[in-house]
């Protein structure tokens, strides 16, 4: 699926590249603290008409049907206003891509026949596996490339949006949305990130009292919660000050690494006294955060030694003087990693509907936020309770119990998630999705919208491909044009309904059942079912926080609630699955409901990815594994989803059965060791036209690429590092991910959740310090193999070439070339693995050039050798 989310490093070398967004004046060398960045206007880039981005040049404006492109009669209560555009690929890129997709097509069809026909081959069990191979490369290609026949991008119209639904000086008329953060461990996932994440949502350019953010922390911390506390104390300075200057972004971690000088405008003095306020309050912040867990266990000892119990001893104590109602410091019975109580705690109260003026300067705000909406959205921590010996359900069971415990508090009819790692990068990018959801064409029937992932740490060469712009910006943009994008874990909205498994509109029957049987046995939840499906507007503000509708908050998020319901198969985030993203959409998309992909000049969202190649590999083997799951489970797209388009469902198969491509990749890969044997081996005779017609094959895929570079606006760098980490996967992650499918069909054991470690190395010097860590895990044992088969392979190549090229024929000579040819194609994709391998040697990128050089000539030598003392001491052996 995602192999899996160019744009490089942190900070600076991304952001600063908005030419819309960003003005260079203002350069004051000899500064004392590094000048801060300010948005000049709300994004602006993508409110703007005019000349086509450099990206954009192979795009075009689609013209809206006659009965949509008339402006309504806004004034006089007409239709709703378009608010979003359509943009199609040239006619000069696309047909000459439609037709060579034809080609490579008839191409494929004449080679396969070709050899069926000329069945002749040294080794026919391993001829007729490589054509069955070729078949299954051919299908899996179509099915991928088929979706890609006609690319849309939908730009958002920022401008509309704001005019018609948020005009100032009149009521907000913006839809709610619930916005949810989700960690599982405060130790693996930094708290700084989470926090950070926190905040660009609390900044968010969107109406303060229809935004709420949750945390759900699915370890149950109390180091979480408090430092959920101290976010909200900052963010009572922080968030002002965005609004105040329109700064971009609104994390603070990534707007203060940025660098100047650059300011959007004139400099003046307010500004830079702010900033430095601001940024000197931002470090003790992160103080805070780093002392929380000593300042915790240092007040729990103190509790502990005034209680007269012994069971008091190993208590955490809150700040309040209260034992924490989860994990405790010292695990105890109850109190434990996996069996601790549900908690939910309002951290910032549902703001009040009038605007409220910026409050005075003081000596601990020495800020004047006159004229600036100081209020913050409403702020919730919740833990869902967890017990021994009850399933539950990893990501997917934490965010249904936010999709309960939102429902109870604010209800709202948009629910978007983002991993901890993530954060707003642009402000606008919540008003963006609506854009899609309350657009008059398709937005009743827009079941979830998605936003493309970048990253923030990925290195300058993204060695590992974590940026996947091909998949990203190509196959994405290929489903825009179908029934839309699958939904890809992070940075995507929904509909409340679409998760609650009602039809769309255009499906939806008349009586709709609301029971305790599919949605669980809480009346109140069930009444806010019912309020969703009425589609009432408004804002849902929390009930009166009384004994009653406490105990219907810890029921929705205790662990038995999802017993003998819908919950994780018809109702929310699917469960018993390695990934409940592509199901989720999956689910949604066989409903009838489409779904939208999102394009913003100034990203929507950025985070960060494993740069150490072996959290990487876990990574794609869960996802990766996730899909064959599905693909074997009931829900496979093979027959379910009812309501798939053809090519929907195509492109469903070939996510969730691509990892079975491995294990054809995996056989060819070692058609190398043919070279160690004494005698000449070809797998399909006449072997020089075998060879010829397979290099046509294959380079016609990257004449397709080529034009795919244009239109979806990536490099080749992008494409090559795309094209040799699917081969670093195919020999360790794909393989693993099939062994753990046919273990799981055996067994009926799932492929084991592991939470991807974020945590950086201590590296002062080099930000990219984790990439040279050199983790051994057995995955890397067949792509080893293979690397090291190549190299001998070569080198025993060049051996016989020394020893026999006097006597071999001219055929045997060209045999000999194009074998080799192979070989090098082989090292060439590996090269970041065999780079991953040797560690640290790695940061001077060149040395392979050396090393391997000298290993072939070290191979070709002791061959030499070998041959030569067998030849004299033991000539038979070399009959």
């Amino acid at each position: 699926m995602l192999s899996p989310r160019t744009d490089a490093g942190a900070g600076a070398a991304t952001d600063l590249s908005q030419p819309l967004l960003w003005n260079r004046n203002g350069v004051h060398a000899g500064a004392l603290v590094v000048m801060p960045v300010v948005a000049n206007g709300h994004g602006g880039g993508d409110k703007l008409k005019g000349a086509p981005k450099a990206k954009d040049k192979y795009w075009k404006d689609v013209d809206q049907p006659d009965d949509m492109a008339a402006a309504p009669d806004l004034e006089n209560g007409g239709g709703r206003p378009l608010l979003f555009s359509n943009r199609r690929v040239k006619n000069i890129i696309l047909y000459p891509y439609r037709v060579l997709i034809l080609i490579r097509v008839i191409a494929v069809i004449l080679f396969v026949g070709w050899r069926i026909k000329h069945n002749n081959s040294d080794v026919m069990w391993f001829w007729m596996m490589s054509v069955v191979a070729d078949v299954w490369f051919s299908l899996s290609w179509l099915s991928y490339q088929l979706p890609k026949y006609n690319p849309v991008k939908r730009i958002p119209d920022l401008a509309t949006l704001r005019k018609q639904y948020d005009t100032p000086g009149r009521s907000s008329q913006l839809p709610s949305i619930d916005v949810i953060v989700t960690t599982a461990s405060a130790t693996d996932e930094p708290i700084l990130y989470t926090m950070n994440c926190v905040l660009s949502i609390l900044a968010a350019d969107y109406h303060i009292g229809r935004c709420n953010c949750y945390l759900s922390d699915d370890s149950g911390s109390l180091v979480l919660y408090e430092a959920l506390v101290e976010t909200a104390k900052f963010a009572a300075l922080w968030v002002p000050f965005c609004r105040k200057h329109q700064i971009e972004p609104r994390a603070p971690e990534s707007y203060f690494e940025l660098k100047g000088p650059l300011y959007g405008g004139t400099p003046h003095k307010e500004f830079f006294q702010d900033y430095k306020h601001v940024r000197t309050q931002y470090e003790e912040f992160k103080k805070n955060l780093d002392m929380l867990p000593n300042t915790i266990h240092q007040r729990s000892g103190t509790y502990s030694k005034t209680g007269t119990e012994d069971e008091d001893a190993k208590v955490t104590w809150m700040a309040d003087g209260t034992q924490w109602p989860g994990t405790w410091l010292d695990p105890a019975e109850k109190h434990r990693a996996g069996h601790h109580a549900g908690i939910v705690k309002i951290v910032q109260s549902h703001p009040e509907h009038v605007v409220q003026p910026g409050v005075q300067e003081s000596l601990d705000n020495p800020l004047s936020f006159d004229d600036v909406d100081v209020r913050l959205p409403m702020l919730v921590y919740v833990a869902r309770e967890k017990s021994p010996g009850i399933e539950h359900n990893k990501k997917a069971g934490a965010l249904n119990a936010e999709l309960r415990i939102s429902a109870l508090l604010s209800n709202a009819p948009f629910f978007i998630n983002f991993d901890c790692d993530h954060y707003i990068n642009n402000s606008e990018a919540l008003r963006a999705a609506v854009c899609f959801m309350l657009d008059p064409r398709e937005g009743d029937n827009t079941g979830f919208v998605q936003f493309p992932q970048r990253f923030d740490n990925v290195d300058p060469t993204d060695r590992y491909g974590n940026h996947n712009r091909v998949f990203f910006d190509g196959a994405m943009y290929g489903l825009n044009g179908q029934q839309g994008p699958t939904y890809l874990g992070t940075g995507c909205m929904f509909r409340r309904l679409a998760l609650y498994g009602i039809d769309p509109p255009c499906w939806r029957a008349e009586d709709i059942i609301v029971d305790s049987n599919r949605f669980g046995n809480s009346l109140p939840f069930l009444n806010s079912v019912l309020a969703a499906i009425k589609q009432e507007e408004g804002v849902t503000l929390p009930p009166p926080l009384d004994d009653s509708f406490l105990e219907e908050m810890t029921k929705v998020v205790s662990c038995s609630y999802d017993d003998s319901t819908d919950w994780g198969r018809g109702i929310g985030y699917i469960y018993n699955m390695a990934t409940e993203d592509i199901v989720t959409g999956f689910r949604i998309h066989g409903q009838g409901w489409c779904s939208m992909y999102v394009t913003m000049e100034r990203e929507a969202f950025r985070g960060t990815a494993p740069i150490n190649l072996t959290e990487r590999l876990r990574q794609i083997v869960r996802w990766s594994g996730g899909s064959l799951e599905m693909f074997f489970s009931h829900i496979s797209p093979l027959f379910a989803g009812r309501r798939l388009s053809l090519v929907q469902r195509l492109s469903y198969i070939n996510f969730t059965i691509y990892p079975l491509t491995s294990l054809f990749i995996l056989m060819y890969a070692f058609c190398p060791v043919m070279w160690l044997l004494p005698t000449e081996i070809l797998i399909q005779r006449p072997y020089t036209r075998y060879i010829v017609y397979l290099i046509i094959v294959v380079a016609m895929i990257h004449v397709i690429g080529m034009f795919e570079i244009m239109w979806a606006g990536i490099t080749w760098l992008d494409w090559w590092r795309n094209e040799q980490f699917f081969m670093i996967g195919s020999v360790t992650a794909y393989p693993t991910a099939v062994l753990h499918m046919v273990v799981n069909i055996l067994t009926k054991k799932g492929i084991h959740f592991r939470v991807t470690t974020k945590q950086p190395v201590a590296d002062t010097d080099d930000k990219y310090a984790e990439m040279y860590e050199v983790h051994w895990v057995p995955m890397m044992v067949p792509a080893v193999v293979v690397l090291f088969s190549n190299i001998l392979a070569i080198g025993v190549a060049i051996g016989k070439s020394v020893l026999y090229m006097g006597t071999w024929s001219v055929a045997q000579k060209r045999h000999g070339a194009l074998g080799l040819l192979f070989n090098l194609w082989i090292m060439v994709l590996l090269y970041p693995f065999a780079l991953a391998i040797i560690g640290r040697w790695a940061k001077r990128t060149g040395i392979l050039f050396i090393l391997l050089p000298i290993a072939f000539l070290a191979t070709a030598l002791m061959y030499i050798g070998i041959h030569t003392f067998l030849l004299h001491f033991f000539p038979s052996m070399l009959v």
